[in-house]
Formats: structure tokens, sequence, C-alpha cells
């Protein structure tokens, strides 16, 4: 086996794992705080995707679409929360899959309208459209660094406000035991908007980072979206942590799977999922109960 060629797919499988985690986090903190599946999720990132393409093509900065992305998307998550998911937390879970599926095609709807449906390729900012070396003649992209090192430096902030402060507390407290906020005296909307905004917010985020990885089309989250209920499944609803780990383990697993494995590569992360299952049905993160 070529080493060279195993330690570019690790770090491609983190860097993946790491883009995984930032759309995961924000999908285990609305279902374990909220108790919604929100199917649209996908749609989001492809929003953060498609913003990332038109501030880049009429500024020539992508840099510029990472603030506009957290921007936009802390506004469009909080609006989606009080306008719309505010009114279905008491309603069955079809009710909400119902909901969120109007608002893919909604979404895709738009976003023909004013985009096209074709595909659009996203320049690496010039000032990182190099490699650097990392070991012998083993050189890497800068700008997949640059992902990597950011959204280490996001996880490491979400790992802090949750753990650190007040406010992850409460956070905490709505995922693991509901109860506890109404006996706290905490407001709950509150509390919901802010997952939510946040949630949505870095689901675009993740979104404007993947856009010159990935190119930016049609339909482009629906993919990214059902590994991301993989990592959620593997990690445990409403565990950062277990969105995390679970993230760099399916990123690794489907990276090194269609590298070496490519005839089995696309069962990998759900024959993964399944095993996880059977040994632990709340995730590998989750609390028992």
């Amino acid at each position: 086996m070529d080493l060279t060629g195993l330690f570019a797919q690790v770090l491609n499988g983190l860097q993946y794992g790491l883009l995984l985690f930032l759309i995961s986090s924000g999908l285990t903190l609305v279902f374990g705080v909220m108790g919604v599946i929100n199917l649209a999720h996908g749609s989001l990132f492809m929003v953060g995707a498609y913003a990332a393409w038109a501030i880049a093509r009429q500024t020539g900065a992508l840099w510029l679409a990472l603030p506009a992305a957290v921007l936009g998307g802390l506004l469009i998550g909080a609006l989606l929360e009080r306008g719309l998911f505010r009114r279905f937390y008491q309603r069955d879970h079809l009710d909400q899959v119902l909901l969120t599926f109007a608002l893919i095609l909604l979404f895709e709807e738009a976003r023909s309208f004013l985009a096209g449906n074709d595909f659009h390729s996203v320049p690496v900012p010039a000032v990182l459209d190099f490699s650097v070396p990392v070991a012998g003649d083993f050189s890497y992209s800068a700008y997949r660094l640059a992902v990597l090192a950011l959204c280490v430096a996001v996880a490491a902030l979400m790992f802090l406000g949750i753990e650190r402060t007040r406010i992850g507390s409460a956070v905490r407290a709505a995922a693991e035991k509901p109860e506890m906020v109404d006996l706290l005296g905490l407001d709950a909307r509150r509390i919901h908007t802010l997952v939510f905004a946040v949630g949505t917010a870095l689901a675009m985020l993740a979104g404007a980072l993947a856009a010159p990885l990935h190119s930016v089309y049609p339909n482009m989250g629906d993919g990214f979206l059902i590994v991301s209920f993989v990592v959620v499944v593997v990690g445990g609803v409403g565990s950062i942590a277990g969105a995390f780990w679970g993230a760099l383990l399916i990123g690794l697993v489907d990276t090194l799977g269609k590298a070496y494995a490519p005839a089995v590569a696309g069962l990998a992360v759900y024959v993964l999922m399944a095993a996880v299952l059977l040994v632990r049905p709340h995730g590998l993160f989750a609390r028992r109960t």
C-alpha cells in the first residue's frame, strides 16, 4: 500500500468528516432540543454553497461568503423557527416531515429561479491556491488544510460554548432533560430560536466552505443530509461530542472505502451504522436510557 496515498486519503477523510460535523451538529441539536426532524437541513447547506458562488462571482473574494453565510444563516434560522417550526413542536413527526419536505421544494424552486439548473464551479481563493509540503515529496492543498483548520476552530468554539457558558448549559439541559428548562425558569422559546439559528448558520457555513471542493449544483444537499443523519445515529442524538467523533469516523470510512474498496464503498457507512445500532442503540456517545 502506498503510504503517501494513504496519508492523503486520511487527510481527505478528516476534512470531509469535519464538514459533516458542521452539518450534523446543527441537525442533532435541533432534533435533540426540539424533537424536530428537519429534512430541509440539506437545502440550507445548498443555500450556503450557492451564496458562496454568487458572492465569489460578484466580488472575486470567496472569504466574504463565510461571514455572509453565518449571518444569513442566523437570520434565516431565526425566521424559520419563529415563523414555522414553533407551530409544529407539539405535532406528530409526520407533520414535521411534511413541513420540511415542503421547504425543500420551496428552496429548490427559488434556487432554480434565481440561479438556474446548471452546475457552477467556485474557484479556490488565489491566496490559498497552492500546495503545502507535508512530508517528503507529499504536498497537500492549502485550501483543504485551511478548511480543516477552520472546522476544528469552529468545533472548539462550539465545545467551549456548550460546556463553559450558561447558554450552553441551558442548551444541554434542553437536549438531555427538556423538563429541566421549565424547572430552571428558562425561556424555552429563546433557546429553540438560538439552537435553530445556530444550526442553520453551521449548515450554510459548511456549504460555503464546500463550494470550491464539490462545485455547486441542484439538490447538492441531499447526499450530505443522508450521511449527516448517519452521523447523528452513530454519534447519538443531541450529543455534540457524538456528532464530532461520529463525523470523523464516517468521513474516514467513506473516503478510505471509495479509495481502496470502491465496490463496497457505498455500503460501508450504512453497515457501520447498523453495527452501532446493534451494540449501542442510542449511539456511541449518547447516555444510556
